[in-house]
Order: C-alpha cells, then structure tokens, then sequence
C-alpha cells in the first residue's frame, strides 16, 4: 500500500513536470529573423480614428471629417486592419467550407430549368358539326379517350337535311332528263360530309332519314370535349378535340438573365421524377420572342418523341442545358460563396490556407452559368474563398467590427456609404413589410427618449407586426435578415438596461435597412441614418422618416450627431 502511493505521487510529480515545460514553450513561441523582418517590412496603413473604416495606403485626411489620418496598427497576430481570426471550433460548428478558385471551361457548366409536358399544338385538331342541328348521341364521353380516322364518334338531327332529302328524292326521279341537277343535290350532301352509301341506301329505301353520323376526321387522343348530349350544334362548332401524343412538346421558363445562354438548336437532356433514371434528349426548337410580364420569364420550347406514349401532357420535368457558353471561359464561383450587392457584390476571402484568417473582397460577377457565376474582376486563379456559411463568416466580421457586407465601402461613391444587398422579395412580403414600418419608427422613437420601459413596449409592439408576416416561403439572405430582426427583439425585450437594448438596435438595424432598402414604391420617402461614433465608434445606422437627425444610440446626449446618408424611395 506503501509503495503505491509513492509511485502515484512520483507520477504527479513527472506530470506536471512535462505540463509546465510544454505549456511553458507554447506561451513563449520563439519568433524567427524571417517573422520580424516581414512585420517590419508590412505596408503601412493611415485610417481616421473616428471613421475607421478609412484605410489609405498614404497619409492625408478623412474624406469624411477632415480630421488627420493615423498610422493603423495591425494586431498582434499580424492581421490586416480588414482581416479577422476565427478559431477552428467555430469554423467546425458552422460547417465553414472554402474553395480554390480556378479556370473553368464554361462549357462544362450546364444551366438547369423547370417546366412541364405540354401537348404539341403543331399535332391537335378540332372535330366540327357538318352540319346543324341537335346531338341525339355522342359517342366520345371523355378527355383522354382514343379515337380513329372514320370512327363514328355523334349522332345529330337536323331539320336541314330531312328536308333536303326531298329534294334529293324528286332529283333522282329526273335523273335520267336532268342529270346535272340530280348531280348537284347529292353534292351538296357530300358538302355536309354525309357518305354516298347513305345517299344510296336513302335513295333506294325512300325512306327519310331524321339522324346523320358524324365520322372522326383524325385519329388521336381526345383533349377537350365542346358538347354534350342535346345541345344545339351550328356548321363547324367544335364538338371535340383530338391530340396527336406520338410527338409532345417541353415548355421550360428561363428568366431574364439566362436568355442569353439559350439559343435555338442547343442540346438539353430532359429528365422527370416518373423515370428517374431515364434521360430524354432534344434540342431547343423555339424561344419565344416576348417576355412575360407578370413572371419576367420567356418560354423555352423542345419537341420530344412520344411513341412508347411515356410522356403525359402537365407532366413536370427538369431539364440540364449544356454548352450554355462557348465564350467567357475563366475564373468561376460558386453561387453559394456570392452575397450579392447589386454589381458590386462580395466574396470572402482566405488569404493564407493555413490559418483560419479571413477578409471581405467586393468582386465584379458576369453571367451566371449552371451553379456558378463567372468573376468579372476582383479575385485571382488559385485563391481560396468561402463556398459554405458565408453569412456566418460576414456575421463574425460584423462583431469583429471589420469590413463586411453591412459596412462595406466603395470609394467610386463615397467612403461612408453602406453598400446594401439587392434581392428579390415578393409583393405581398414587401406590402407586409411596409406595414411594420410604423411600428419600427415608435420604436426608434423610444430609444431616441432613451427610456427602458417605453422601448421594450414597442419593441412588443413592433414584434406582434412582425409576426403577421408571412414568411414560410423565405429563402436564403431574405430569410436570414427577418429571422436576425426577431432575434434581436427577443433580446431587446430581454434586456434590462439601456446598452443592452441598444446594442440589439445596432444589430437589428443593419438587417432592417438591407429589407427596406429592397422595397418598392416606398411613399413617403426613408432617410437612413448614421452615427460614426455609436457602436464603440465603428459607426451604426437607423431608419428615420424625416432628415432631421435625432440619435437613438446617445438621444440628448448626442441628439444631433450623425448624417443621411441615403433616401429610400427617390
């Protein structure tokens, strides 16, 4: 028993022996002459130290204050003034994932399209009445049904022809003088298509016939039914319609932006989920030549052998269209790496591949093609950016109060101006938005008084609106900004001081305004606002309904700092 402890003592000792040596080498890493050289050696950046999203390579002043600009000192990791550090947990909770751009053959991209089985109008026809009268009998009962060439598919009464019948009876008593009349009255049966074995039988019974069969003049399937039993007939109603289905056609919607991937002759391959693993090949036989308002679409057409009768018309299909470029061949990215920002939109960035070490990069996109979008300007062969969890690597920039999408610059406008994201939201979502925006400004409103209670009030308030949006069809950034929105009302309402809610505000705004900033037809005008010394100084926006600035983050303490510096609605 002796002997045991002291060997578990002995051990402990050894333990933290080992323990002390290796922590102790981790915390004093040895810095090489090479490492102190670059540092030394890194280019110096000036920034304002009001604005610091001001970064020149020279000194001078703020384009925005005046005030002197600063030498910027990078961290003591040797990151960048834009660079940011994310550690390899968060990146694994986030399923973080980056990609090498490269050159890329454009024509090994395929675009992909939705659409339907459609009948080939080229192959239907109409059955019509030869003649007037009533339907005593129809033999087609319904759409689907299938008929043939000189099928007797009706029966009709008509008062026309049991009175012609007559004259065709005394016509045919004077044949033998007068055989040009007699040939006339039967040509004018022949006209309402009734056959000359009838003529002859009537002529040979002299009895009169009250009911006349309708002959199918086509073979096909039946589409759409005109008539039914009973009903008054004139010469030439349809009474049915009859599809050919040997032949069918592929009607596709492709939007504005893809019609200039898309020409007449291009090959697709076709594919439906009622033969997953069977692939149809055509070509594109017709675009069509107006756009469709209501959709912004054009529709894409290709012709398909039907004659294993696999293909039933309102049949969905998808179809892949290849070739879609054979020009434009270069640097590619995947749509999912792109937070879109109207032309100048953003990609992020992994300069070094061996540290987890991030920055925003505003790139230029030319046309997209399949998944992909070709890079215009802005990035360069053999980079690394983020394809996965874009949002969540822009959120950690926005905490890390580093350039992201909610603060990004461009000097061809101006260096304060916030570069809002461009997306497509629908009528209703947008109408429905617009009707939360009174609630909103009570809610600015309070914090601009600066009062606790009177803002998690409106913060209820403006939570209750939010909730009557419809929002189950949201998709990507759209639905990442809303449901950001609600979460920083939850914690406003959660909040019991002051800078807590304020905090919250800062967060919700910057998500606010990419929104509203995407509706249309906004009356009366928004103005949005910025304070550069809110948010620790690294500046924070609002939306107001006058120009007149008065702050939420500092109410009477700082009531008038800050400037518009956008209007929504003009």
């Amino acid at each position: 028993m002796n002997k045991s402890i002291i060997y578990i003592v002995l051990a402990a000792i050894v333990g933290l022996g080992l323990g002390y040596v290796l922590f102790n080498a981790t915390e004093e890493p040895q810095h090489t002459a090479e490492e102190s050289h670059t540092h030394e050696n890194a280019a110096q950046m000036w920034t304002c130290s009001m604005h610091p999203q001001i970064m020149r390579e020279e000194p001078g002043d703020c384009p925005i204050c005046g005030m002197d600009l600063i030498p910027a000192e990078s961290g003591s990791d040797g990151l960048t003034a834009n660079q940011f550090k994310m550690t390899e947990n968060a990146l694994a909770l986030a399923n973080i994932q980056t990609t090498v751009v490269g050159n890329s053959d454009a024509t090994s991209e395929a675009l992909t399209l939705s659409g339907k089985i459609a009948v080939n109008e080229d192959e239907t026809a109409t059955q019509p009445a030869h003649f007037d009268g009533r339907v005593e009998r129809l033999m087609v009962s319904s759409v689907g049904q299938e008929v043939r060439k000189g099928q007797e598919v009706a029966t009709i009464y008509s008062p026309e022809l049991v009175a012609a019948q007559q004259e065709l009876f005394t016509a045919a008593k004077l044949k033998g003088s007068q055989p040009k009349l007699y040939a006339a009255v039967r040509n004018k049966f022949k006209n309402w298509m009734i056959s000359d074995a009838l003529l002859d039988q009537i002529e040979e019974t002299g009895k009169t016939v009250t009911r006349f069969p309708i002959y199918a003049s086509f073979s096909g399937v039946v589409s759409e039914i005109s008539v039914n039993e009973g009903a008054h007939v004139m010469d030439g109603n349809p009474i049915f319609k009859v599809a050919d289905l040997s032949t069918v056609w592929a009607e596709f919607d492709a939007y504005e932006s893809q019609i200039n991937q898309l020409k007449k002759g291009q090959n697709i391959r076709i594919s439906s989920n009622a033969y997953p693993n069977k692939i149809f090949d055509a070509k594109i036989s017709f675009i069509d030549p107006v756009l469709n308002t209501q959709t912004r679409t054009v529709t894409v057409r290709a012709t398909l052998k039907n004659t294993e009768d696999l293909l039933k018309p309102g049949m969905f299909v998808e179809a892949k269209v290849t070739g879609v470029s054979n020009e434009n061949s270069g640097l590619m990215v995947p749509a999912s790496a792109v937070m879109w920002t109207g032309e100048r939109s953003l990609v992020y960035v992994k300069p070094n591949a061996n540290a987890s070490v991030f920055e925003m990069r505003e790139v230029t996109l030319g046309e997209k093609i399949g998944d992909s979008y070709s890079i215009v300007s802005g990035l360069n062969n053999g980079e690394e950016i983020v394809t996965n969890g874009t949002f969540t690597v822009d959120a950690a920039a926005q905490l890390s109060g580093k350039k992201s999408m909610m603060n990004a610059t461009s000097e061809t406008i101006s260096d304060e101006a916030t570069v809002a994201m461009k997306m497509q939201l629908s009528t209703d979502f947008q109408n429905q938005l617009k009707g939360a925006l009174e609630a909103y400004m009570v809610l600015k409103d309070a914090f601009v008084a600066s009062e606790v209670e009177q803002i998690s009030s409106a913060a209820a308030n403006l939570q209750v609106e939010l909730q009557s949006v419809e929002n189950q069809d949201l998709e990507g950034m759209v639905k990442s900004h809303f449901e950001m929105i609600q979460r920083k009302l939850e914690a406003i309402l959660a909040s019991d001081t002051l800078e807590e809610q304020r905090a919250a505000f800062v967060i919700l705004n910057e998500n606010m305004v990419v929104l509203v900033n995407n509706i249309s037809g906004i009356v009366p005008d928004l103005y949005v606002q910025r304070c550069p010394m809110a948010n620790n100084s690294k500046g924070a926006v609002w939306l107001s309904s006058s120009s007149e600035i008065r702050n939420p983050y500092y109410g009477d303490a700082m009531l008038t700092c800050g400037s518009v510096i956008d209007t929504l609605g003009l």
